[in-house]
């Protein structure tokens, strides 16, 4: 999720520990807590790009992460506050309970993470984008009303609890909107005498309104989009594979990698005379019918000393059309 939303969470969590011994010091800790394994976006600085992405949401959103490291920031705290009426114990405990439930939303969203790192397996249940307001701005009202109620007060631990039941079950309601999102997609499929090998549907972004899934067939990807406004049938775009452009890099080592963490989902293009990898799974730059342009891409560029893979930059502009289209679309077809 973004750092704002981490902020809130680690921020309640932080409150539900130790709120009614050390107050909103409780509130602060956990905010802190719930950024850290998001300082994982600084490896592009000191790694190569496909390195980088295999990083993101791995080592820092591990439960080994928040094992290792809760004594230690717990540690430091309470040398920090020795005279708060918490001790290492108590800190520690609010310090790992921050660092764990991070990864833990993350693993809600299509990105996922490696809960489990060492071990590969990718937890993304990909039931809520990473920015929802309807998700964080309830979480967040409540946390700063919790904020201005005095330390052992009942108001205090109840509207923190609010906080944090409310946003649970919205998380439960995304997943059921998910399932009639699935069932839309497949009867649609199904009319349309759509044959196909294997679907992956995620929330559009901002919304749980609009969904989007990425089908599989035989020599193309195809994208469709709906939104619990439509009075249509759903589109079906189709974007050829294209896998024969890669050629001998196919076989490359960071090829191989980066078709890992698209976990297969992904295209190849060319444009201008450049070889693109498309990341299929968090769909194109807007939803207009004539968009070619996914959200993750990467330049693959021949050198004397190798494969060098340099991810697309997005512009603000990108963003605006995005949001353009979105509005609309959510409206139904």
């Amino acid at each position: 999720m973004d750092s704002l939303t981490q902020i809130v969470l680690g921020a309640a969590v932080g409150e539900a520990v130790l709120g009614k011994k050390v107050g909103n010091k409780a509130i602060l800790y956990g905010a802190i807590a719930g950024t850290i394994p998001d300082l994982d976006v600084l490896a592009p600085y000191f790694v190569d790009t496909v390195t980088a992405t295999e990083w993101h949401r791995g080592f820092s959103h591990s439960i080994f992460f928040s094992v290792l490291f809760a004594p230690l920031f717990g540690w430091l705290i309470w040398k920090l506050n020795p005279k708060s009426g918490a001790n290492w114990k108590d800190w520690s405990r609010l310090m790992f309970w921050g660092l764990f439930t991070h990864p833990v939303l993350d693993a809600f969203t299509t990105w996922g993470t490696q809960l489990f790192w060492p071990f590969k397996t990718r937890l993304a249940f990909q039931n809520i984008f990473v920015i929802d307001p309807l998700y964080t701005l309830p979480f967040l009202v409540f946390l700063i009303i919790t904020m201005f109620q005095k330390r052992n007060s009942v108001k205090r631990r109840r509207y923190n609890h609010l906080g944090l039941i409310i946003s649970s079950a919205y998380l439960v309601l995304t997943f059921i909107l998910k399932g009639f999102a699935y069932k839309q997609f497949t009867d649609n499929l199904e009319a349309q005498e759509i044959a196909y090998k294997e679907m992956d549907i995620r929330p559009a972004p901002f919304s749980t309104v609009l969904w989007t899934a990425n089908i599989e067939v035989d020599d193309a990807y195809l994208i469709g989009n709906y939104s619990f406004l439509d009075s249509q049938p759903i589109q079906f775009v189709s974007y050829p594979k294209n896998r024969s452009l890669l050629g001998d890099l196919k076989t490359n080592d960071k090829i191989v990698r980066l078709i890992d963490i698209a976990e297969g989902w992904y295209t190849i293009s060319k444009k201008n005379g450049k070889l693109i990898f498309n990341d299929l799974r968090f769909g194109l730059l807007s939803l207009k019918d004539d968009e070619a342009r996914f959200v993750f891409t990467y330049e693959l560029i021949p050198t004397p000393s190798g494969l060098k893979v340099m991810e697309t930059p997005k512009t603000p502009s990108d963003a605006e059309g995005l949001l353009d289209s979105l509005w609309i679309r959510i409206l139904g077809n």
